[in-house]
């Protein structure tokens, strides 16, 4: 059997640009992809934290160390710049890779730059 798992994710990221008149795809920071283990077209599902939005796109590499995260295409009218994101992707793992699966979970800042990364969530108990 093979599970559906949580690859990775970049947790409330803000938009910089939402620039309908261009292909479609999502631009991140090239650092952030690297941290995040995203590979360049890789498909990536957005969950707008600001309006609810969720849509599904693929991500392109931007400027390293830039902070740039753009909605492009059709996928701008779901975001705006100042609107926070979760940038997920989800892989499909065995039960023998399932022994040792981590998701690499990225956290930045609100300038998109990152604060720390790890493979777990960790609740917090009130």
């Amino acid at each position: 059997m093979h599970r559906k798992m949580l690859k990775s994710k970049l947790h409330r990221v803000t938009v910089t640009h939402a620039e309908l008149e261009y292909e479609g795809s999502c631009a991140i920071d090239t650092e952030l992809l690297k941290a995040a283990d995203i590979q360049e077209y890789e498909q990536i599902s957005i969950y707008n934290i600001t309006n609810g939005e969720r849509f599904t796109t693929y991500a392109i590499s931007a400027e390293p160390n830039s902070g740039i995260i753009s909605i492009n295409g059709a996928a701008a009218h779901k975001a705006n710049p100042g609107d926070m994101l979760i940038i997920a992707t989800y892989g499909n793992y065995n039960e023998l890779e399932l022994k040792s699966y981590r998701p690499q979970l990225v956290y930045v800042d609100k300038k998109n730059q990152i604060t720390i990364s790890k493979n777990s969530i960790a609740m917090q108990v009130a």
